[in-house]
């Protein structure tokens, strides 16, 4: 019988199994989440910093690499032990702890990130095309729409064929890199001594800054808390501490990886631009022709290949992430493929008219922009992250020791901090081109930036200054209920939904076991001609004929078995012709045969099933085909 699941990512829930493992199967059985996390440390908004830093400052700021690897380390920690401890999202540990309306705007806000991340994602694919194949970047914005059938295809294939396409992607750009970084060959002993920490001017601030903000990705800490929750694991104190322990190397291993790709791309700009004296290479564009310049085709290639790994790979993942908050702060599940369609719609104007009114190169400046809007969500998913995880109430021993809770808030003070000051320099920034870009930054964006500014201070003081102390701790499907009547329901009206196929038997089969004899039958089909969607019930062409004649000999056959039935024509949409027949009729119990179309055919035939259940108000039986 179908019915709303509240867990996040419900399709995939529990879907991977860790019991019953030991040794190397044990582990492997908990790896992967991270990967797909890891991409977002990785996508094109990261490109841009990370060529900005090697070509103007060599080696030097590999250190701020290291640092902003260590943050996401911890802070993706505390994801997984919210995720597995509590069984809850960020998103929904959020709607759990705030009110309404902060939780709606902190959906709003993670939102907007999660749409940034997308325009990074198609910038750097339609770049990508564009580098390796000559496409036009308005053909190469265009055809990103595609991604939306291959992420039906992936998730429709299971969890563990998701995850497997990513790490093929990841591995794509790992090889990508090491190839080039033994065609560039730069030079180990400056590049040991980058990792040291050194006093940063102007200038290498804000390009640290960049480094941190383009690191630490919002929409990986939702992700994160989701994904650990598709393990199935034991839920005992034991069973959780190994579950962490397990995710924690994970994690370690893939932002390792992560920290790997983005060393070796400020690594290839330092030697390939840094030391050859080309000091201003912070566009895409402009280090992909200077490596042609410099290595010939190979190296420029592979640069390209890595572009469009690194971009495909992140659309995904900030597909699931917009997923899980739009289901965690707003309980709102909507299919999958309207859900990437509608982020990428949003996300895929601004490229358009950027390309139409500034050319080209805007695309540049909307890549960085892009990671200014990431910069200005991030503290609202870092701060009640670290509060939720820091409740003894109900995180219980799991909850973080004080060495963690001050190593949390210290990395939360430098990315708000350092996040805030990078906002503040570009709003000076477009203040100083005009009158008119004056006037919108003072009578817009400043009051704007004021107004999520308060929002952040409340976000952080509400848990410290508001204790939840009767209220009872909350789980993803509420308290469970006193069982005290269950006696066997008797339904008298019950609708069969019969499509004429091979399924017409189990459907039938079904329903007869849920009321016996003593039940009436009303048999339903659906004429979807052309005809019978405009004239409805006047059509009578030679299909809805044929159909009216099969299915009295279904009614006369059920009588001569002694069961109560009759026969049931609507006509028009399937979903609208079945609810109607189900309210005129009075039916109390709805039988369905379930097609089983696979992603294609759901899109092009609709999924009837799910239409029909969110527009009547009975309980509905899905039979699913038997497999000879």
């Amino acid at each position: 019988m179908t019915q709303h699941d509240s867990h996040s990512l419900g399709n995939v829930h529990n879907t991977v199994t860790t019991e019953n493992k030991t040794g190397w199967r044990k582990v492997l059985s908990f790896l992967g989440p991270a990967y797909l996390v890891s991409v977002g440390y990785m996508d094109p908004g990261n490109w841009a910093t990370d060529l900005a830093a090697g070509s103007q400052f060599g080696y030097k700021l590999i250190w701020v690499l290291l640092l902003s690897n260590l943050i996401a380390l911890l802070l993706q920690n505390l994801c997984v032990r919210l995720g597995i401890v509590r069984g809850l999202d960020l998103a929904q540990a959020s709607k759990n702890s705030y009110p309404p309306f902060v939780n709606f705007c902190l959906y709003v806000m993670a939102q907007i990130a999660i749409i940034a991340c997308d325009l990074a994602e198609i910038i750097g694919m339609a770049i990508g095309l564009n580098l390796l194949f000559g496409l036009p970047l308005i053909w190469g914005v265009s055809i990103t729409l595609l991604d939306t059938l291959l992420l039906l295809l992936l998730l429709n294939k299971g969890m563990r064929k998701l995850e497997g396409f990513i790490i093929s992607l990841i591995f794509i750009v790992g090889v990508a890199f090491l190839a080039q970084m033994f065609i560039v060959k730069p030079h180990m002993m400056d590049v040991a001594k980058g990792f040291i920490p050194t006093q940063l001017n102007s200038q290498a601030l804000y390009i640290a800054i960049g480094i941190i903000g383009a690191t630490v990705m919002p929409h990986n800490l939702y992700l994160h808390s989701s994904l650990v929750q598709t393990r199935k694991i034991d839920r005992s104190a034991d069973g959780i501490k190994k579950a962490i322990t397990y995710n924690f190397w994970d994690t370690t291993i893939a932002l390792n990886l992560a920290f790997f790709v983005n060393a070796a791309i400020l690594i290839l700009a330092a030697a390939a631009f840094y030391y050859r004296g080309f000091h201003e290479v912070a566009e895409i564009q402009d280090a992909h022709k200077l490596l042609t310049n410099i290595f010939g085709k190979l190296a420029p290639a592979l640069f390209a290949i890595a572009l469009i790994a690194a971009g495909q790979s992140s659309t995904v993942t900030g597909t699931l992430a917009g997923q899980i908050i739009m289901e965690g702060h707003l309980n709102l599940r909507i299919a999958p493929w309207l859900r990437r369609l509608l982020t990428r719609l949003l996300a895929i104007i601004p490229a358009f008219f950027t390309i139409l009114h500034a050319g080209d190169e805007g695309l540049g400046k909307l890549l960085i922009l892009s990671q200014v809007v990431l910069s200005l969500q991030l503290g609202f998913a870092v701060i009640p992250l670290i509060h939720f995880t820091s409740d003894k109430k109900r995180m219980g021993e799991f909850a973080n020791s004080v060495p963690m809770k001050i190593a949390a808030w210290v990395f939360a003070v430098i990315i708000v901090g350092l996040n805030v000051r990078l906002v503040i320099q570009e709003i000076d920034t477009w203040a100083s081109e005009g009158p008119g870009a004056a006037n919108l930054v003072h009578f817009v964006i400043s009051p704007i930036a004021v107004g999520i500014g308060v929002l952040m201070l409340y976000v952080f003081l509400r848990p410290l200054l508001y204790k939840h102390a009767n209220e009872p701790i909350k789980v993803p499907h509420g308290l469970a209920s006193t069982l005290d009547n269950l006696e066997a329901v008797h339904y008298k009206q019950i609708g069969i939904t019969i499509d004429f196929s091979k399924n017409d038997q189990d459907t039938i089969r079904h329903a007869l076991m849920q009321g016996g004899k003593r039940a009436h039958y009303i048999l339903i089909h659906v004429v979807e001609t052309a005809g019978a969607r405009y004239y409805g019930k006047q059509v009578m062409d030679s299909e809805t004929q044929s159909d009216v004649d099969n299915l009295d000999k279904y009614v006369k056959t059920l009588t001569e078995l002694g069961y109560k039935a009759e026969a049931k024509i609507g006509f028009g949409g399937a979903a609208g012709a079945i609810s109607q027949i189900t309210k005129e009729m009075k039916i109390d119990f709805l039988v369905m045969g379930s097609h089983g179309h696979k992603v294609l055919k759901d899109l092009i035939f609709g999924t009837t099933v799910d239409a029909v259940r969110h527009k009547v108000n009975v309980p509905v039986l899905v039979v699913k085909p038997q497999k000879k």
